[in-house]
């Protein structure tokens, strides 16, 4: 019997595979534990109706994504810092006072899980931030630490 899985199922296959089980395995296994349903002409027009509609909010994703990072290549955020002799900071700019100060400035909402900061910022200066907006687009934002 051909099944189309609902959920993930261990040693099977993944959400929307249609799979090949024993019927005995669909009818006491697969099919009460709603894990999936029998692959009737029907549900295989849904799951391509549901796959074409999920490709179609990747691609909005992605294009929002893309729009994003060629917004913020010409950005540049200042983030203000304790700093004394030389330049030198009291403590360090972490992502977390970089997304607000984005938030402030540009009014853009952007999660400091996102950001990549390779070594903590603790001089003053203009730095450039990596920002994973989505899997396949990365931006990057200037951060330019002055001393307050």
């Amino acid at each position: 019997m051909q099944v189309i899985l609902l959920q993930d199922v261990k040693s099977l296959g993944k959400k929307g595979d249609i799979v090949k089980v024993s019927d005995g395995y669909a009818r006491n296994m697969i099919l009460p534990k709603k894990l999936g349903v029998e692959a009737t002409g029907k549900n295989l027009n849904d799951l391509k109706l549901q796959n074409q509609h999920a490709e179609k909010v990747a691609q909005e994703q992605l294009e929002k994504a893309q729009a994003l990072a060629e917004e913020l290549k010409d950005k540049i955020v200042e983030v203000k810092i304790k700093a004394g002799e030389g330049g030198r900071t009291f403590g360090s700019v972490s992502t977390k006072e970089i997304s607000t100060a984005v938030k402030q400035q540009l009014n853009l909402d952007i999660d400091k899980k996102k950001m990549v900061l390779d070594d903590p910022i603790k001089a003053l200066g203009t730095y450039e931030v990596t920002v994973k907006l989505h899997a396949k687009v990365t931006g990057i934002l200037r951060v330019k630490v002055t001393g307050a």
